[in-house]
């Protein structure tokens, strides 16, 4: 089998590179590039993984697997090439192989252009304001990045933009509706403006392609295909746990929605609430209610000092130390490069850290690998791994101040750095965070749980002009405040959850209206009116080309995981060592080598619990 490991590295790792460059620091040559290169790389692997002889070999060792002493990892590398051989179309016939082959080329195509056609809306979007009075209820903060922007682009006044560092606090605080109005429709509307970036037949053909992909492999729908190798296992099971969840969470999604509203009115509102009201008046009640907002906390969450944080963090739990070093080369000069050691002072792995939006890179935020970790033949590599941000920039008068939710993901982001930082397996395609998908944002979401803890907060939360540690009062109002319309928070979830299993049970082709589908599909969790027009299947990117396809309802199964798993900490410490030490050995460094239940059992002891995620979550 490693031969399958070895041979195709260098084409995977360019593979690796390029599409991470495309997203990272890309431009119109390389998208150009991307339209030629992707279908090639998908060409190749079709024809590998199509190849009779290769195959029958696979099948052969496939064949012996309960008759040799191969280790718990050799036989999931065995069963991996196996099944994703016959996924793959080994087994097809020699028609419905081309066939094969073809969908999977023009997939592959798309998804470059796609989220292309995302990116290339929300860069050219700007709300440009020369009017001060229109910036009634902005922060400082809020003013001063959009000033800043302003400034970069040769513009008097403020300029907003959709990338969600501008556009969400502008949402939360401006106090003119027709501006806010206008900002959010833009936000929605990507992909979906009746221009060149339109993304409503690419949609339609994303939907079609894969059902057809599915049928010919003998699946009646797409999700059907891709649950067979996941922890749910099939779609009852991931429906059925979508609708547990928003039975729960809905009672308390309506009462938050009637408490906004009276507020609303109670300060003069004289309207039903839409969607372009939902921040910015949920976010008034939650400021009267806790008396807590981004500007209060913010100073608070220097940049430079929550990296600190977290990584004192990683070492009070698993004793590594991370170095920052200026002797290896970056893409780009705005990257922070560091190096990882054990408590040994053993090295681990290279770690690169891009924090801020700019020109040519993708929204959100997201990380991963440029090298994986391997140990073939008693030869070990460690990893290059990567976190991508897209956090508030600094001014010219004030540093990068993160907001509690950009807090949240960096720490998300780091816990996926971990799994690939502690990974100890000899297969690459099974090393680090290469887990079935709804395993995977385990170790991140783990991570966000300390947020909250006074005990963390206190390694580096200071105020930035004055150096006072953050207020016990203060945590304690983000404490009491994080279930503040949670009900809202879950409903939002599950219904792009809901959207995802829509679109991928069609057992017919699709040639509706994506628009309606996509109304249709969430209106159970829609409290407020829907606005006509507009739909997220046209940039969701995850649910379509991030890799997320059947995989949206993970966020919330690996909440029900986090949970649980964090139950442990807040009864044996938050910093306890034993339990880190439990969690490193048995999720972290076992990567996908053995079923991820198997892992987490020996972990907890026990399967999880949603309970704990509805105690978390005030909704039991």
């Amino acid at each position: 089998m490693l031969p399958l490991e070895t041979d195709f590295a260098k084409l995977e790792m360019l593979h690796r590179l390029f599409y991470f460059t495309v997203g990272t620091i890309t431009n119109e040559e390389l998208q150009k590039v991307a339209r030629e290169f992707m279908p090639l790389i998908s060409k190749f692997w079709n024809k590998a993984s199509m190849n009779e002889e290769l195959f029958e070999r696979i099948h052969k060792i496939y064949k012996t697997i309960d008759k040799q002493d191969f280790t718990p990892e050799q036989k999931t590398l065995i069963k991996k090439n196996y099944n994703g051989s016959i996924r793959k179309g080994a087994m097809l016939n020699k028609t419905d192989k081309k066939r094969f082959a073809e969908i999977q080329t023009e997939l592959s195509t798309i998804c470059s252009i796609y989220p292309n056609n995302v990116r290339k809306e929300t860069n050219a979007y700007e709300l440009h304001i020369t009017n001060e009075e229109e910036l009634a209820g902005l922060p400082d903060f809020i003013k001063k990045n959009a000033a800043f922007e302003a400034k970069k682009r040769k513009k008097e006044g403020w300029v907003f933009t959709l990338h969600y560092p501008i556009y969400g606090p502008f949402m939360r605080h401006s106090e003119n509706r027709d501006l806010r109005k206008k900002l959010y429709k833009a936000y929605h509307s990507k992909g979906n403006n009746g221009n060149k970036y339109c993304n409503i037949e690419l949609v339609k053909k994303m939907v079609n392609l894969r059902l057809e992909m599915a049928n010919l492999l003998g699946y009646k729908n797409y999700a059907e295909y891709v649950l067979e190798e996941r922890m749910a296992e099939n779609v009852e099971r991931v429906n059925g746990f979508l609708a547990d969840l928003h039975k729960a969470s809905l009672p308390y999604a309506k009462k938050e929605l009637e408490a906004v509203q009276q507020y609303a009115k109670n300060n003069g509102a004289d309207f039903e609430l839409q969607w372009w009201d939902w921040s910015y008046y949920s976010n008034k009640l939650k400021q009267e209610k806790y008396n807590i907002s981004d500007e209060m906390t913010k100073p608070y969450f220097e940049l430079g000092n929550v990296t600190k944080g977290v990584f004192k963090l990683a070492n009070r739990l698993y004793g590594i130390t991370i170095k920052e070093v200026d002797n290896i080369a970056k893409y780009h000069k705005d990257v922070k490069t560091y190096e990882v050691y054990d408590e040994k002072n053993k090295f681990l792995a290279v770690l690169y850290m891009d924090f801020f939006p700019r020109k040519g890179k993708g929204a959100g935020d997201r990380s991963g690998e440029f090298r994986p970790q391997s140990n073939i033949n008693g030869k070990m590599i460690r990893p290059q791994i990567y976190t991508i941000c897209n956090f508030s920039k600094p001014t010219d008068t004030t540093p990068a101040l993160l907001s509690f939710y950009e807090l949240n993901s960096f720490l998300h982001e780091f816990g996926h750095n971990l799994h690939s930082i502690f990974s100890q397996c000899t297969y690459p395609s099974l090393s680090g965070a290469k887990v079935l998908r709804d395993f995977l944002e385990l170790p991140s979401q783990l991570m966000q749980n300390w947020a909250v803890e006074k005990e963390f907060l206190d390694l580096f939360a200071v105020h930035y002009k004055t150096g006072e540690k953050i207020p016990q009062e203060l945590v304690q109002k983000l404490v009491d405040s994080q279930n503040f319309n949670r009900g809202n928070s879950f409903e939002g979830a599950l219904g792009r959850g809901m959207l995802d299993m829509a679109w991928y049970t069609l057992e017919k082709p699709f040639n509706g209206d994506v628009i309606k589908f996509d109304q249709a599909a969430v209106a159970s969790t829609e409290l407020i009116p829907t606005i006509e027009g507009i739909a997220e299947s046209t940039y969701l990117a995850h649910i379509f080309c991030y890799g997320y396809d059947v995989g949206y309802y993970t966020y919330k199964w690996a909440e029900v995981l986090d949970a649980d798993a964090f139950s442990v900490f807040k009864k044996k410490g938050i910093f306890d060592k034993k339990t880190a030490a439990s969690f490193r050995k048995n999720i972290l460094e076992k990567g996908g080598s053995e079923h991820p239940m198997i892992l987490y059992k020996r972990f907890r002891g026990q399967e999880p619990r949603v309970d704990g995620l509805l105690k978390r979550s005030g909704l039991k």
